[in-house]
């Protein structure tokens, strides 16, 4: 009977069904939530092991879905794969730029040590974003740039107060972080250290970098962490 009343309302010319838009709404929430699993399973299958080491037919039967709905998704395996880097990096950048509630040294710490997490649980991925994929990946570099830029953002407000800092600084830190990555690379390649050791290291590093900067632009002090005692 429902039914029957429902069917017996008058529509608005052009207008679609009452329950069409509930439908479509339905519809792209079950997608999302597909591809959100799809993504979850691809970073498990991609946590310890490189882009060219898995087929489509690999992921596919080890994420006990068709070939086809990865396709469907994300339209190749470079795009599945993109998806997943872009994730988890989203993860790691969205964590650093969080504690603001912190004091300046432990947010400092705390982005230090979630970036090394992120290295150490997601190797084929890191080893990707700071190579830049197979060749000239232009997204690749673009996800890498802006890993770079988020924790340049986030330690220069824990050192300085604020992320608009001047060329010189910018430079600095930049550099600091390139130079993070290139340890990092060889650090989860050859775990001789801890992640505190490592983590205490370029804290020390860090430390170095403030000072230089401060001695080149006196309006970027470094802070009191950072000093050394006379």
């Amino acid at each position: 009977m429902r039914q029957q009343r429902a069917a017996a309302l008058p529509e608005a010319p052009g207008s679609a069904p009452a329950g069409g838009s509930r439908t479509r709404v339905r519809g792209t929430e079950r997608s999302v939530a597909r591809r959100t699993e799809l993504i979850a399973i691809g970073r498990t299958l991609f946590a310890d092991t490189s882009y060219d080491a898995l087929s489509m037919d690999d992921i596919a039967r080890q994420a006990r879905v068709a070939k086809g709905l990865i396709y469907y998704y994300f339209g190749s395996k470079r795009g599945y794969y993109l998806a997943i880097i872009q994730d988890s990096v989203a993860d790691l950048v969205t964590f650093a730029a969080s504690g603001l509630e912190l004091p300046a040294v432990d947010r400092v710490h705390r982005t230090i040590d979630s970036y090394l997490r992120f290295a150490e649980d997601h190797q084929a991925a890191y080893r990707t974003i700071v190579s830049g994929g197979v060749g000239f990946d232009a997204e690749v570099h673009a996800i890498r740039d802006g890993v770079r830029e988020a924790i340049v953002h986030t330690i220069a407000e824990g050192a300085y107060g604020r992320g608009d800092i001047a060329p010189v600084a910018h430079m600095g830190l930049l550099s600091w972080v390139c130079s993070v990555e290139g340890a990092t690379l060889d650090w989860i390649d050859r775990p001789g250290l801890s992640r505190d050791t490592m983590r205490e290291l370029l804290v020390k590093t860090l430390g170095g970098v403030l000072r230089a900067v401060e001695e080149l632009s006196p309006s970027h002090p470094a802070p009191p962490p950072a000093r050394r005692a006379n």
